[in-house]
């Protein structure tokens, strides 16, 4: 810092003693720091004496310096908030001797630091001046000392305060504490000095400044991004950390910074990009951010690429930690230690703070300790240990193997017992004895024997069902062990009860769980008051789980523990675990191991899961009642990668272009690509042949690949097989299937082509097929092009037709034009060479006059027709004869031709009938007349109602002929 045009440099004794900064680093073998005990900071000009209170001493401990100094003036008081600058009073100084231009000080506050002695302040060492072209990236090192702690860099220009501002051009690095510019301007020339701070005892230390100069041979040309900040090819991060990766590079044009994951995936809310895109900040790390990152630098001369692996690892921690326990001797300890953490931890155990010893009744499995045939000897204080290489947790508790006679005054009996006739009582029987006692009933001096009404309980306890007057009386319970025994009492009143014939119900309609309780029913008179009370029980299906959690997962498999819910008066007896996946439709019942839950586990493991995929799970209780509602969903969890198992499906292929193979096949979905880095290795090789040529496909959604080189014979055989691989290794191939290699397009054209004029808008074209062998692959069929006299050849239409045929209809040409038209056959490699040029020319459009004056006569089912000739125009095809179409109103279609133009059709009269007429030519069918109407006429045959003979009636006319008919129908 410069301080009215004088020097002063702050640095904290003890990050001093680990810095290079010469002379002061003598003292770094031979000093260490008593800590005082104030706080504050100390700071002098230079050339001032500078208090400081400290103590040196030697290594050894012997004093180094220990004399009363002199007093001397107070220095001048000096505030910097920057750096944390306080007063100082009193000063006495002293040099060391052995060391030159050092000075050590004692004030009276008590932080500690070191100064430079006159013309050695750092700020006066110039470092070599950085000569660099306008328009190139340069780098200024910091020259970082060996950290001492967590270290914090930045850069200041030329003075104090100006301190270089980051952005797209400048970073400042702090993994290296460089400099780095990506393009230097005009702007950049002064001198940089490198700050760093002590995020510990945030003190800070300036380094020597570096002057940055322009050089005067030229200016810098326009080169692609050159990275020079990069973070590391793998990096472990620690669960819940925080995770920051730098990158920059140097350019011109200044380079754009782009971050992504090579998996595709969207960066979550959560990840920050911070300093113009130069770092990626990942708070709260957890196992689904680990993957490939990738930071694409990029400007309009090229772009480069740096890429590094975040992987996951999580220290141990407790799912299931160890408990005090208490055991009767010759019991069974079962004593279960469970810790989560990745890698997977390692479990061991201690006793009493040494190893303990695995024997014959002494076994540790997955954590979980047993001991058999326990002895007092076991007693003591017992440590589960679980670790992996990211650290070590332990669990302690103290084990007590008991051993003692049953003993009732912990837990004495109840002295007295009122029932009423014909319920159910119930005799406790609980003393404290290790090893558990055996229990024996009697009933005054009489030993009770299990009957239909009394139970011996496992217990020890004793049931009384259907309790009559005579079971009244004193119960007494016997508890015995191998180490003594001991009796207890209870004493039983029977009563009566007697009934209320008024009307005191009590009616609870759509009864819900919350309506459980005690009720009573009170009944008063005038002289007295009874009451009788009854416990409600509602049992319903049961509560949701609670905190369900994931505290194992593997490539396929997950540790899912719960906590019971509420069992609504009837016990779970199962448990069922859910599942749900991004690829899943909702929930689906997950696969455990047990197959069967009992509602008394709270713990499972869910296998066959499919390795790198995100899961959820979710567990639902049932009792006899039914199934409960779910609980609450699970964290997010992906389970590890694993090698894939599935290859693609619907290997087949064919087709292409000349001397290619094609193969496809039907791509593996997400779900079962097993981990990141997934692609197919395909495979083929001519059949008959034993060599396998193989190439790798790496984008998981490409479905084919196609094979080139000249050597590929013709509609040739190959045996293929398309496998599968990621980043865990190579997964199965598919099966073997036979695909043809591209055929050779036809060489020859088409013989004997002809083109025929049906009509005003059609001609068919004709042609001889083409000789074919099935060696040079499969004839698909021949395209046909045409084009009329006013068109260019280029612009041809074309139609095709299919397989081995030699002819085809042309339509929706013009009339009275000449048409070229040219035949080529194809497959699937192409098509071949043209035929020679024919050409036929359309005809005339057909007559636009229709028939006129069309009339028709009946005799029975005879229909007499005529109508008036039609005369074609000059530019019209000549009429040729007649066509009548007849239609009845059951859908039929009758076509009759004639040459005159005259017509006589035989009808079903039970139908009515739409006739029109058209003249007919070469072009084509010409105008039809208007539509006649031929009612039901069968109904006046069949009654006589009508002459045999109808007049003859004109179009004009036929409303009149209907109202006639209908009258005369009336009229019969």
């Amino acid at each position: 810092k410069k301080l009215k045009d004088k020097q002063s440099l702050l640095i904290h004794l003890q990050t001093c003693l680990g810095l290079t900064f010469s002379p002061l680093n003598l003292l770094q073998e031979h000093l260490k720091i008593r800590p005082a005990s104030c706080s504050g900071a100390a700071s002098a000009l230079q050339g001032q004496r500078l208090g400081l209170h400290c103590v040196m001493l030697m290594k050894s401990s012997a004093p180094v310096l220990h004399a009363d100094f002199s007093l001397s003036k107070p220095c001048q008081t000096r505030e910097y908030r920057r750096f944390g600058i306080v007063k100082i009073w009193e000063c006495r100084d002293f040099r060391m001797p052995g060391f030159q231009n050092a000075r050590v000080s004692e004030c009276h506050c008590a932080v500690c630091w070191c100064s430079l002695a006159d013309g050695e302040s750092s700020r006066t060492r110039m470092r070599s001046a950085v000569s660099v072209r306008e328009g190139q990236g340069v780098v200024l090192l910091c020259g970082t000392p060996p950290r001492a702690g967590d270290l914090s860099f930045a850069w200041i220009f030329n003075e104090y305060p100006s301190f270089v501002q980051e952005d797209s051009r400048r970073f400042v690095s702090q993994e290296t504490g460089h400099l780095y510019i990506a393009k230097v301007e005009p702007s950049d020339v002064g001198n940089y000095s490198c700050v760093v701070t002590s995020r510990a005892s945030r003190s800070p230390v300036l380094g020597s400044p570096t002057p940055l100069v322009l050089r005067t041979d030229g200016v810098m040309g326009e080169y692609e991004p050159k990275i020079e900040v990069q973070f590391p090819e793998t990096l472990a991060a620690a669960k819940g950390s925080t995770v920051k990766l730098e990158c920059f590079a140097l350019g011109n044009p200044v380079p754009q910074i782009n971050w992504r994951r090579t998996d595709g995936l969207p960066f979550p809310s959560k990840i920050k990009l911070r300093k113009s895109n130069g770092m990626i900040e990942i708070p709260n790390f957890q196992q689904e951010d680990a993957g490939l990152y990738e930071c694409i630098t990029e400007n309009s001369r090229g772009k480069n690429i740096a890429r590094g692996r975040l992987t996951y690892y999580a220290k141990p921690h407790w799912v299931q930690p160890i408990q005090d326990v208490e055991v009767a001797v010759e019991d069974t300890l079962s004593w279960e230690c469970r810790a989560s953490g990745k890698p997977k931890p390692s479990y061991r155990w201690l006793k009493n703070g040494e190893q303990l010893a695995i024997e014959g009744r002494i076994q540790i499995e997955n954590g979980a300790l047993t001991i058999s045939n326990l002895n007092l000897t076991d007693s003591g204080r017992y440590q589960c240990i679980a670790e992996n290489k990211h650290g070590v947790i332990s669990s302690s508790a103290e084990l007590r193997v008991v051993a003692s006679a049953p003993d009732f005054s912990k837990s004495p009996m109840k002295r007295l017992i009122q029932v009423q006739i014909g319920s159910t009582v119930d005799f406790e029987c609980k003393p404290r004895a290790f090893p558990k006692a055996k229990c024996s009933w009697k009933k005054g001096g009489e030993q009770l024997q299990e009957n239909e009404r009394i139970s011996l309980l496992k217990d020890g306890g004793l049931r009384v069902a259907n309790v009559t007057k005579g079971d009244a009386g004193t119960y007494t319970c016997l508890a015995t062990n191998q180490f003594g025994t001991a009796k207890g009492s209870t004493s039983l009143v029977v009563f009566f009860t007697w009934k209320i014939h008024a009307s005191g119900d009590l009616m609870i309609r759509n009864i819900q769980l919350k309506h459980s309780g005690k009720y009573v029913c009170m009944v008063k008179t005038e002289v007295d008051s009874v009451a009788s009370a009854a416990d409600l029980i509602v049992r319903g299906s049961p509560g949701p789980p609670e905190h369900v959690r994931v505290d194992e997962i593997t490539d396929t498999t997950a540790q899912i523990s719960w906590q019971e819910g509420t069992d609504n008066h009837s016990p779970v007896t199962t448990y069922t675990i859910q599942a749900r996946t991004p690829f899943s439709v909702g929930w689906q019942r997950a696969t455990t191991v047990p197959d069967v839950i009992d509602g008394r586990t709270f713990t499972s493991t869910v296998v066959d899961l499919n390795p790198w995929v995100e899961y959820e799970f979710r567990v639902v209780a049932t009792n006899k009642i039914g199934g409960g509602e779910p609980s609450l969903p699970s964290e997010k969890v992906r389970t590890e990668e694993a090698v894939p198992e599935i290859p693609p499906s619907e290997v087949s292929g064919g087709g292409g272009s000349r001397s290619e193979l094609v193969i496809t096949w039907d791509p593996v979905p997400e779900e079962l690509q097993n981990g990141e880095g997934f692609g197919y290795v395909v495979a083929f090789r001519p059949s008959g042949t034993s060599t396998w040529i193989q190439t790798v496909v790496t984008s998981p959604d490409t479905p084919r690949y196609v094979f080139r080189n000249e050597s590929i014979l013709p509609f040739s055989p190959y045996e293929v097989k398309v496998g599968v691989y990621n980043n865990k290794g190579e997964g199965p191939f598919s099966a073997v299937a036979t695909v043809f290699s591209a055929e050779e397009e036809p060489s020859t054209a088409p013989s004997g082509v002809s083109a025929t004029s049906l009509s005003s808008s059609a001609i068919q074209v004709s042609w001889t097929a083409i000789p074919w062998k099935m060696s040079n692959g499969r004839l698909l069929g021949y395209e046909v092009r045409y084009w009329n006299k006013g068109q260019k050849e280029e612009s041809s239409n074309r139609v095709k037709a299919a397989g081995n045929e030699t002819s085809i209809k042309i339509t929706g040409l013009r009339s009275n034009l000449d048409y070229y038209t040219a035949v080529r056959a194809y497959n699937s490699a192409g098509a071949g060479p043209f035929s020679a040029t024919v050409n036929a020319t359309t005809k005339k459009p057909p007559p636009s006059q229709p028939p006129g004056n069309v009339v028709w006569n009946v005799t029975d089912s005879r229909v007499l027709l005529s109508w008036e000739e039609v005369r074609a125009m000059d530019n019209e095809s000549q009429v040729t004869g007649y066509k009548v179409l007849c239609r009845s109103s059951q859908g039929g279609l009758q076509e009759l031709s004639t040459a005159g133009t005259t017509a006589e059709l035989w009808l079903q009269l039970q139908d009515d009938y739409l006739i029109e007429v058209r003249a007919t030519s070469e072009g084509g069918d010409g105008s039809s007349s208007q539509q006649i109407l031929i009612p039901r006429l069968a109904s006046m045959d069949a009654r006589g109602s009508g002459p045999s003979v109808l007049s003859i009636f004109s179009v004009s006319s036929f409303l009149a002929t209907i109202f006639s008919l209908t009258l005369n129908s009336m009229l019969c």
